[in-house]
């Protein structure tokens, strides 16, 4: 398997085989093992969706300790499911989980050590990426928008301009998320797929006037390809088919807590 799911207690999160083979710190996690309660049970992640602060607190305590990071090495962004991709360093790291963040972006990227970039994701697509040499990684959130905004090829130009990095050298990692079986989308998004620089005539499944079922992981995956990047591994859990096990704003109609994709060089 290439995305492997690993436990601690009742911890469950996934990593990629490749990442963790290069000594990269990496996880999509799940909604188990932590202690919020509710409709936020139980390894909520989200910072600004109601639960309490204590029990997000713990849960961040969780599974940084699995991974081996501390919370107060985390760099969050503001998503707003757009294209921007930002370059972060060490002075982005919140003082406070719950300190606002001043800046809107759908993507970090960073090549220092001791940053640990996050995104937040409950149905949408989250990616991480991971330069071979020189060395830096991003993490990016693509819903729809994002996806048509293709923001996984502005990612990898952004590491390209910023590190120098070569597209052939990267590796990437997507994330569970709502899947073709289950995404169903009406015709704006059909359209605005369809008019991507790629092939999709086996990711788009058509369904009722206009509406289709979409493959946003094969598209991402594409886009991945169109901008160089060779070693893609995509996990192949749906969020809608898995909703004990992960956060899906479509089932719980957005009643609930949220996933989140971490990336760190060690």
């Amino acid at each position: 398997m290439d995305i492997i799911e690993r436990s601690q207690g009742a911890l469950r999160w996934l990593t990629c085989r490749a990442l963790d083979e290069a000594g990269v710190v990496n996880a999509f996690t799940t909604r188990l093992g932590g202690v919020s309660s509710g409709e936020f049970e139980s390894l909520n992640l989200a910072v600004s969706r109601g639960d309490d602060r204590d029990c997000v607190r713990s849960n961040y305590g969780i599974i940084c300790r699995a991974l081996g990071i501390r919370p107060a090495s985390l760099a969050f962004s503001r998503q707003v499911h757009g294209d921007a991709i930002r370059a972060v360093t060490s002075a982005d790291i919140k003082k406070d989980l719950f300190d606002p963040v001043p800046y809107e972006a759908d993507g970090l990227m960073t090549d220092e050590r001791g940053v640990s970039l996050i995104i937040h994701i409950a149905d949408c697509e989250g990616i991480l990426l991971y330069c071979r040499k020189p060395e830096a990684v991003a993490a990016v959130h693509a819903g729809w928008r994002g996806t048509v905004a293709d923001i996984a090829g502005k990612a990898v130009a952004a590491m390209q301009r910023e590190y120098g990095c070569d597209p052939g050298d990267m590796v990437a990692a997507l994330a569970p998320c709502a899947s073709v079986c289950c995404y169903e989308v009406g015709p704006e998004v059909v359209e605005a797929v369809e008019k991507l620089p790629i092939d999709v005539k086996d990711l788009v499944v058509p369904t009722r006037d206009g509406h289709a079922k979409i493959d946003i992981k094969g598209i991402n995956a594409a886009l991945l390809r169109r901008a160089g990047v060779r070693d893609i591994y995509v996990s192949p859990d749906c969020t809608m088919c898995l909703p004990d096990k992960y956060w899906s704003h479509r089932i719980t109609a957005g009643r609930r807590g949220a996933q989140a994709c971490i990336i760190a060089l060690k």
